[in-house]
């Protein structure tokens, strides 16, 4: 079959949302389909053109069945809402021509878009008219709820309402909608999308390479970590996180000497989270790893953390969370009680009200300190990547659907 994907994100891009579109490819493409994917210039997540991406304005390269292009976009240094809307609007501009040769020229059976971002959806709901094909709608997160919820875009006024509107019509476009969590399905469904139409395509953790440590991490030596536990955080340092907490929970547990915060990411946050710990001796700031070394990584944390702001419960799910528990590792995540997020941590690890530090700083001292605890909460967090983060599941259920749909 033909499939024609958009989305503003892929590989090279080391965290986030590219590695799952690239997986997705990669999954249709060994099973036998030509796909046809129109992308962005790599610049995520340090917020940067990649090094050797501002040349040519479009570029075009061919994998075996898939073939890539990659458009130019508008990539702000300090991405606020409105630049971040800027951002956004470039992309889907960028990516008409080429998606509508595609429609034209290739005659997708299926198009699917990949939202953020849902700007780009008109662009992909049009190769779809043009080609005679269905609509899929992948919402990896509700952007415009999680714009207004973390910040990013205040206001309750028209702009409010004109967003919301161009999400619904957005969504209620597509043949068929998918999302990450049980929890953003039924979302889709609050937003007037049909539940027949509604499937759910997760994020998958990588668990053949990341695998419970039997032995120190390398990190320990290179970074002078000793033998203090280690509180992990691994990811985009930005607004849906609430990182601040992170920093907040290190001054309160300054006076325990076992302790190290080490916190590895970039993004627009970063700087500011560096001031904020700059008087702390607790805390190490680290660049991104290399995708090859992320097992020694994650088995560098006694804990892991997962803060999540008050108001992106259920508008996004952070696709980290299913690599630290195939890490076999406990985790410590700041969710309201029944989100999603809160629902996938039970058990593996404990939960505190977001925007509490002393919340949070208890808990990491408290799986510090109950070992026995803490090991069989990282038992049941492989248990659970094993059971609801498989790879291969995942990316086998997504093929059969997309050749149903197509069919």
């Amino acid at each position: 079959m033909r499939i024609l994907i958009l989305g503003i994100n892929h590989a090279p891009e080391p965290v986030g949302i590219g590695p799952y579109t690239a997986g997705a490819v990669a999954a249709l493409a060994a099973a036998g389909h030509e796909v046809q994917l129109v992308t962005a210039k790599p610049y995520y997540p340090g917020w940067a053109h990649a090094p050797g991406c501002s040349g040519t304005l479009y570029s075009r390269e061919t994998r075996g069945r898939t073939t890539i292009w990659r458009c130019p976009l508008y990539v702000p240094r300090q991405p606020s809402g409105a630049r971040r809307v800027a951002h956004h609007l470039s992309f889907a501009l960028a990516a008409l021509p080429p998606m509508l040769a595609a429609a034209a020229r290739f005659r997708p059976q299926l198009v699917l878009t990949v939202a953020p971002c849902l700007l780009s959806v008109p662009v992909a709901k049009l190769a779809a008219r043009i080609a005679g094909a269905p609509l899929w709608i992948h919402v990896q997160d509700f952007e415009v709820e999680a714009a207004f919820a973390t910040g990013l875009l205040e206001g309750a006024g028209p702009l409010a309402r004109l967003a919301h509107a161009f999400e619904a019509m957005a969504l209620k476009s597509a043949h068929i909608a998918s999302s990450i969590s049980p929890q953003m399905c039924r979302r889709l469904e609050q937003k007037g999308v049909p539940a027949e139409r509604v499937v759910e395509f997760r994020n998958w953790a990588e668990l053949d390479t990341i695998t419970p440590l039997g032995v120190p991490s390398g990190y320990r030596s290179e970074w002078g970590l000793g033998n203090r536990h280690v509180a992990l955080y691994s990811g985009n340092i930005a607004n849906k996180q609430g990182i601040e907490i992170l920093v907040e929970a290190a001054h309160r547990l300054a006076h325990r000497e076992d302790i190290v915060f080490v916190i590895c990411g970039e993004g627009p946050n970063r700087a500011r989270l560096e001031a904020r710990a700059a008087a702390l001796t607790n805390v190490q700031f680290h660049p991104l790893q290399p995708a090859e070394r992320m097992g020694a990584l994650l088995g560098l944390a006694s804990v892991h953390l997962l803060p999540q702001s008050a108001g992106a419960a259920d508008l996004v799910l952070p696709s980290k969370l299913a690599n630290m528990l195939a890490s076999g590792r406990p985790v410590v995540a700041t969710a309201a009680a029944g989100s999603g997020l809160a629902c996938e941590v039970e058990g593996c690890g404990l939960v505190t009200p977001p925007g509490d530090p002393a919340a949070m700083a208890e808990a990491i001292a408290t799986l510090i300190d109950d070992g026995l605890r803490s090991e069989a909460m990282g038992v049941a967090a492989r248990r659970r990547a094993e059971a609801r983060w498989s790879r291969r599941a995942i990316l086998d259920g997504f093929v059969a659907q997309v050749e149903a749909v197509a069919a």
